[in-house]
């Protein structure tokens, strides 16, 4: 999966395997779910994937530590809002720090280690919902 960001084209994929070589305990954890569950099989199914937890969890993990673009699409206030503490006025152009929100320490503990498992018990979603975990925006 590539990226383009500030004119650089990253591969996740580099990412996340460097995560993983820096995390030895979370790639023998990996590899071990991956070959329990594809033992014996020369296809992965979507089915596998769905039972693939913990590759889930990393994935997850990956994101919000490296987020595609650490700065969100910008967006016009539509109203008068306070936000915080903070006035916003109509018509004021807002750009969310998304690379901030996944290292925030009142939102995540530890948020600069790499632990995949804070994924496990949480069900945040691609779709948007959970606004401490944002890799692709809100779709707002």
């Amino acid at each position: 999966m590539y990226f383009l960001v500030d004119g650089y084209c990253i591969k996740k994929s580099r990412v996340v395997m460097t995560e993983l070589v820096r995390h030895p305990r979370v790639m023998k954890k990996l590899q071990h779910e991956v070959a329990e569950i594809c033992q014996g099989k020369s296809m992965i199914t979507e089915e596998d994937l769905e039972r693939m937890h913990y590759l889930r969890a990393v994935i997850k993990e990956n994101f919000r530590l490296h987020i595609p673009p650490p700065l969100l699409v910008p967006r016009m206030a539509t109203e008068d809002v306070k936000v915080m503490g903070y006035d916003i006025r109509a018509g004021t152009q807002v750009i969310v720090n998304a690379w901030a929100i996944g290292r925030d320490p009142t939102l995540w503990e530890e948020p600069e280690e790499f632990r995949p498992e804070r994924f496990l018990k949480n069900p945040f979603s691609y779709k948007g919902v959970h606004f401490e975990w944002l890799p692709f925006g809100a779709g707002r």
